[in-house]
């Protein structure tokens, strides 16, 4: 035990659970936990989505086990724990899975209360039941099973003995669920055979549970060693056995999802992400948070305040983006109390999410425009309307002149205000992001804008981005971004029909559903999980 010459008072150690890898089935408790850090020491299976919540001056610490190779023991990892603790940090020992299910967590919280150091245990979602829940298969069930029994599959080997008394558990009516057995499989299987559990008892091997790369073998208890090494699957994974494994067909939802392991690149504002992120995860597929552009105030906000403060003076005014729309009235409020003064202009909108946006602020919509771009709204307005009229057009410092241009040569009055500027984000982590596309984990990278192209080409380096992308899907939201996307060099496989957000993701579940249909109808005979 480490003797407590630091006179400091002891930060608090929280062991979180985080789940087993979906990052979206870590409980509210633990997020908050895990911002308000001041060091984060962290296992293998902990989620890249869950560690990058942490602060940005967070110390960050890797400890993960993966087979034989140990960052650091466990004797090193109580009392790195103390020690940083003692230094009057908050520390947050983050564990994939729950901290109290096989995951040492109740050897951690000992040393823990010895040394004198406060703790508490934020629980999280076990992987012995989470896997299993996204593989179809629940491990209690009236008509299969009613009680559920977690085995470790890799005992502590300084062991005399093993504590697992096959016997019993070969005479479970219930279900058997074994973590950490991949490399045990065969013994496991033999054992509970040897001991009378039928050999043709349903099994289940999940491998990267709840992740989009999980893998689901459904076999017999006989079978599963032979059928695992065939397919080569390795850890980690759960081992399942009972009756219950026979439901997977029927309740297998995850791996039914269209987007399911598919993990999608997001280069939106982090602010902005969220709708995207929710539509990604509702179809099964994984958000890849990168963000490209962060929006910052105008430099100079005089020339939007004159605009404000003389809104009547105008015939039009016209919206180019739901950022355009959000910014303008939050510096519309600002400077004055009176919505009546926007009574005078009609209101336009490119895109019905705009559109939805400036309705929001209950106000009507004049003129939505059928194309999502600046010329559908050159389209519905006939020279006559626009002649002499004065319009507004509130948007970003650098947009396209197709709009206030083509007015202009209607013979309009157009005045252009910069409600926003769009930047670099100053604390993305470009290194992470590098590493996942040279490791091929990135299946498609989305665009929704031409400023996210461009900046993330700026932040990507002097990377040769034909090749680091290479085998990445490139998806756009519109016309006027895959316009971009040429003019950098990059292909566009995908453009969205509809230039909204769920257009673009509607695109990727229609092109992704097409491309394992065809998978499919290619190979008579593929294995299970293969097309996916």
């Amino acid at each position: 035990m480490i003797e407590n010459k630091d006179k400091r008072t002891p930060g608090t150690v929280y062991l979180v659970g985080a789940g087993p890898g979906d990052p979206g089935l870590i409980t509210v408790k633990g997020l908050e936990k895990i911002r308000s850090a001041d060091v984060l020491v962290y296992d293998y299976l902990a989620g890249a989505a869950i560690i990058a919540e942490a602060k940005p001056e967070a110390e960050l610490l890797y400890v993960g086990k993966k087979g034989k190779n140990h960052t650091l023991e466990q004797v090193d990892i109580n009392e790195l724990l103390i020690k940083k603790s003692r230094e009057g940090k908050t520390v947050v020992r983050l564990k994939g899975g729950d901290p109290y299910v096989f995951g040492r967590g109740g050897e951690e919280a000992e040393e823990l209360f010895a040394a004198g150091i406060p703790f508490e245990v934020v629980p999280g979602v076990t992987s012995a039941v989470a896997a299993p829940a996204y593989a179809g298969i629940p491990v209690t069930h009236r008509d299969h099973a009613s009680m559920v029994t977690f085995i470790t599959g890799h005992e502590n080997p300084e062991k005399e003995e093993s504590a697992i008394d096959w016997d019993v558990l070969a005479r479970n009516p219930g279900t058997l669920v074994f973590l950490m057995g991949v490399k045990n499989l065969p013994n496991i299987s033999e054992s509970l055979i040897s001991y009378g559990k039928a050999p043709t008892t349903p099994a289940a091997l999940i491998r990267w549970g709840t992740l989009p790369e999980q893998v689901s073998l459904i076999s017999t208890l006989s079978e599963i060693p032979r059928e695992a090494e065939r397919r080569g699957i390795q850890a980690p994974a759960v081992l399942v056995v009972g009756t219950s494994v026979t439901l997977h067909d029927t309740l297998g939802w995850f791996e039914k999802k269209p987007l399911f392991g598919k993990r999608i690149l997001v280069t939106r504002g982090s602010e902005q992400s969220r709708k995207m992120v929710q539509a990604i995860s509702t179809c099964g597929g994984e958000a890849v948070l990168f963000p490209t552009i962060k929006f910052v105030p105008p430099t100079d906000y005089e020339p939007l305040d004159s605009a404000i403060k003389n809104i009547s003076a105008y015939d039009w005014i016209v919206f180019t983006s739901v950022n355009g729309v959000e910014k303008f009235f939050q510096r519309f409020f600002e400077i004055s109390d009176d919505i009546r003064t926007l009574a005078g202009p009609r209101i336009g909108a490119i895109g019905p999410v705009t559109a939805e946006s400036i309705r929001k602020h209950r106000l009507r919509v004049d003129l939505l425009a059928k194309e999502f771009i600046a010329e559908g709204v050159l389209d519905m307005l006939p020279e006559g309307e626009v002649r002499g009229k004065r319009f507004l057009i509130p948007r970003a410092e650098k947009a396209r002149e197709a709009l206030p241009d083509g007015l202009r040569n209607m013979g309009g009055l157009v005045d252009v205000v910069t409600v926003y500027r769009t930047v670099l984000p100053e604390d993305t982590d470009v290194a992470r992001i590098k590493s996942m596309f040279a490791d091929k984990k990135v299946h498609a990278a989305t665009f929704t804008s031409s400023s996210t192209v461009s900046h993330f080409i700026e932040m990507m380096g002097s990377e040769d981005l034909s090749t680091l992308l290479n085998g990445t899907l490139i998806a756009s939201i519109g016309p006027i971004t895959s316009a971009t996307l040429t003019e950098k060099g990059l292909p566009v496989h995908v453009e969205a029909k509809e230039y909204t957000i769920p257009g673009l993701v509607s695109a990727l579940v229609e092109f992704y559903q097409s491309d394992r249909q065809k998978l499919h109808a290619e190979c008579d005979e593929c294995p299970e999980g293969a097309a996916q």
